[in-house]
């Protein structure tokens, strides 16, 4: 993507505003506290992929506990195709890409369903055998699938890790589940602010090429004393015949004017 660079945000912005997150936000009430946070990592991003990231890390953070770590995937799920956006670690990836090899898990299912999904014990759950065996192997004995609504035909979930089992009661699922509901909100966000951003980039990028090409035009009506539009079909008939883009004909053109580039300017 084409986003503006914007600051990223640094670790240690994120954990004193997380403390105040974990604090004050009750997953009987309204997480307005994270609401604000995940806003605010939204603006300090210079992309949706680092929003993501820090996502990930973010969510870990908020639901491990003394003594228990949460590793945390963000899935992205298309139709026939499923990819892991962000993790808070190497082996939170892992884990994804184990479950996006068995095509099922709960994860898969939170996203498709968007429905909670909730695995006490990967050696005793019966409902997918052969993943929870491969994941149990890597030590992750409790997982939990939290959907993430989105816009579209796309579906995202939060893929959540325990290296304990039952890592994760009720109180956790709740404001799991809250979580989820505050990322899809900064989630949307992000994207729209990107759509934004490819598109005024877009528009940069075809105005900086217009003054180029109407620079070049200039130059070749004062050199043959010709219009504008016979100045422009002798630049598309060169593009035509060197087979370059019509903009960078048009530079070359300008170069031999000015070593100056050539800049759009805005009143």
């Amino acid at each position: 993507m084409n986003d503006p660079v914007l600051p990223s945000l640094k670790s240690e912005d994120i954990q004193p505003t997380l403390s105040a997150v974990k604090l004050h936000t009750s997953v009987h009430g309204s997480p307005a506290e994270a609401s604000v946070f995940l806003q605010n990592l939204v603006l300090d991003s210079p992309d949706v992929e680092h929003f993501l990231t820090h996502l990930a890390r973010v969510a870990a953070e908020y639901l491990s506990e003394p003594g228990r770590e949460v590793l945390c995937g963000v899935t992205l799920l298309r139709p026939r195709h499923a990819e892991t956006l962000a993790s808070s670690s190497e082996t939170a990836l892992k884990m994804d890409e184990i479950q996006y090899s068995f095509g099922d898990g709960p994860c898969l299912t939170a996203a498709r369903t968007l429905k909670l999904v909730y695995v006490r014990d990967t050696h005793t759950d019966q409902r997918w055998p052969e993943y929870f065996a491969a994941v149990a192997g890597h030590g992750m004995l409790s997982i939990l699938g939290v959907p993430i609504p989105l816009e579209g035909e796309a579906n995202c979930g939060l893929n959540l890790y325990s290296t304990s089992t039952d890592g994760f009661g009720s109180e956790a699922a709740q404001a799991a589940e809250a979580f989820a509901r505050e990322a899809s909100r900064s989630l949307r966000l992000a994207v729209r602010i990107a759509r934004l951003s490819d598109q005024a980039a877009h528009l940069t990028s075809a105005l900086e090429s217009r003054t180029v090409i109407d620079l070049a035009a200039g130059i070749i009506m004062g050199q043959n004393k010709c219009s504008q539009t016979a100045a422009m079909k002798i630049l598309t008939a060169a593009s035509n015949s060197r087979n370059m883009k019509l903009r960078h004909i048009a530079a070359q053109i300008v170069s031999t004017a000015s070593d100056e580039t050539p800049t759009t300017h805005f009143d």
